[in-house]
Parts: structure tokens; sequence; C-alpha cells
């Protein structure tokens, strides 16, 4: 008898202890604060100035279109829709990518057009298809609010603080506060090993087994590099469009994947509806590999265990 039990526990260990290793080897927590650029320090002030311009639909031409119409928080910041709507409810090419977590990704957009959060907080503002907005309209609508030049002023100084590149130090600053810690799989990751359960733990380990942490890993979950796949569907010649280089058609950055089971539709055109599809297409594009039923569970198990902790936010009242 005791023989047998002896035999139980070498063969868990033999389970148990390489799971743990390779979880730790690919994986990372996702730190409480994100990276802060030495240009634009992290204030109260800056960040509660960038939540007012974020939600205020004053940014766009038309007066009726926010960064938040696109990137809703009751949405994990991102929309639900296969593509995004914009200006006169065009439909834009691409899914909208959510920007929790986007401080920690080293380019953004699908294209990676924009390297920064200072560069991108401009891009959709100024985009036709988006929120078509000049600018020095844009500009010159602030300084016509009293309440905006004053909480310019007190942030950035100086006697006409109302410009372009603040406004997009202050949006930046406060997206770079909506980071989604303390996540089941983080709490695993820290030592609480009943955090997640079994089958997010086979998912775990066949994650990473199966390769898919060559492209997500660290505390991103993304490697922030540009890669081709063959999504249903769509003909964008993405990455390219950015560096016309022709090993560039079709390419596009690694999404990251913390809060995934919250940010569907799926790939750069939202035509994948569940995370299990999602799942199965890149085993078979990325992978070349068809994955069983129950492999797809247990992965799916533990992406849902990427969840993490929402950012908690009071809205602003807009004058």
């Amino acid at each position: 008898m005791r023989g047998k039990s002896v035999a139980v526990i070498v063969l868990s260990l033999l389970f148990v202890v390489p799971l743990n290793v390779a979880i730790s080897q690919a994986y990372e927590p996702l730190p409480a604060i994100a990276p802060i650029p030495a240009d634009n320090s992290l204030t109260p002030e800056k960040v509660e100035l960038g939540k007012m311009l974020f939600f205020d639909p004053r940014l766009s031409s038309s007066d009726w279109i926010s960064c938040a119409t696109c990137h809703n928080p009751a949405f994990a910041f991102a929309d639900r829709i296969p593509r995004a709507l914009g200006h006169k409810m065009s439909e834009g090419p691409r899914n909208t990518p959510t920007i929790l977590n986007a401080a920690f990704l080293d380019v953004q957009f699908w294209d990676g057009r924009a390297a920064t959060l200072e560069e991108q907080a401009l891009g959709p503002i100024q985009a036709d298809i988006e929120m078509n907005a000049n600018l020095n309209d844009v500009v010159a609508k602030l300084k016509n609010i009293p309440e905006y030049v004053k909480r310019f002023k007190r942030v950035f100084g100086g006697n006409d603080p109302v410009t372009p590149e603040h406004i997009a130090k202050a949006i930046a600053a406060f997206e770079r506060t909506l980071i989604t810690p303390n996540s089941a799989f983080d709490r695993y990751l820290r030592g609480d090993k009943q955090a997640i359960n079994p089958d997010a733990k086979k998912g775990a380990a066949l994650f990473d087994e199966k390769g898919c942490t060559d492209c997500h890993s660290g505390a991103a979950f993304s490697d922030s590099d540009f890669h081709t796949i063959k999504v249903p569907g769509s003909t964008d010649l993405g990455r390219y469009k950015v560096t016309k280089k022709e090993s560039d058609k079709h390419a596009f950055r690694t999404p990251s994947l913390r809060n995934v089971e919250l940010t569907h539709p799926y790939m750069n055109n939202g035509s994948v509806k569940t995370l299990a599809a999602a799942v199965k297409i890149m085993a078979k594009e990325a992978l070349e590999e068809e994955l069983s039923a129950e492999e797809i569970k247990h992965i799916v198990a533990f992406l849902k265990s990427l969840t993490g902790v929402m950012p908690e936010l009071t809205y602003p009242i807009l004058r």
C-alpha cells in the first residue's frame, strides 16, 4: 500500500512540476503600474484632464463621436462589433482593439503606425473615417471652454497650453491608467496555485507547449511584432500600408490576450465570433496544427483566466 502511495506522489510531481516550470518561464504577471515616459509624467490632474478629453465628443467634427464611442468601458474598452463605426456611421476596415493595457505594447494600432500612446491619441481624431476632425478646429473648440483652459494651464502651464501635443499627452496619461492587474492567472503566477482551475492549468501548459508563447508571452501576452495570418474574409494589406514592404503584406501586430474573453469579435476584421473559433484558427494558421476539442476547451479556460480587475472610473461631467 505504501509503495502505491509513493508511486502516486512521484507521478503527481512529474505532472505538476513541469507545468509550473513551463508557466514560470513563459509568462509574467502584469505590473500594477504601466511604464511612464520621461517626457510625459503621470499626475492626477493630467489623468483627469485626459479622461475628460477621452469622453468628450467635441473632439470630433460632428460633436457626437468620442474616443469612448469605440473604446467603451462597458465592453472592456472595445466596441463588440466587427468593425468600428465612425463619422456619418462609416464602417472602418478593422476591428477596434481594446486599449486596456496598451501601455505595455511597443507599438499601437493593428498596423503599428504609432509607436507611442501619444502618437496614437491624435490618429483617430484626425482620421476621416473615425472622428474626422481638424486639430486646429479642436484646439479652437477647447479654447472656448473656460474649464478646459483652466485645466490645461494647471497641468501644462504657459500662456497658450491648449495644443495638439498637450491634448495627446493628456489622453495618453489617462490611457496609461487603464490596466487590469490581478487576474486569476496573475495570482497563480504569484504563488496562489488554487487561483485557476485544472482546465486552465492544462490550457496554460498546452499554450506554451504548442508554441503559442512564441508570439503571446510576457506581461502583455504580445511580442508587439507583426505576423501574417490568414483571416477569414480579410483582404486588408495590414502593415504593408505603413512600410510598403512586400514581406509586410497582410501582417498585423500581435494583439494582447489579456481580457480576451471580453473583447470579441476577434481578428483584425472582427470576423470570428467566439474565442474557441479564434483558438482553432490561430492553431491552424500560426502553428499548422489541428487542435482537438478537448485541447481547445483547456486553452479557452486558460485565456479566460487572463481577465483582470477592470479600472474603476468616475465619468466626467462635461460643460
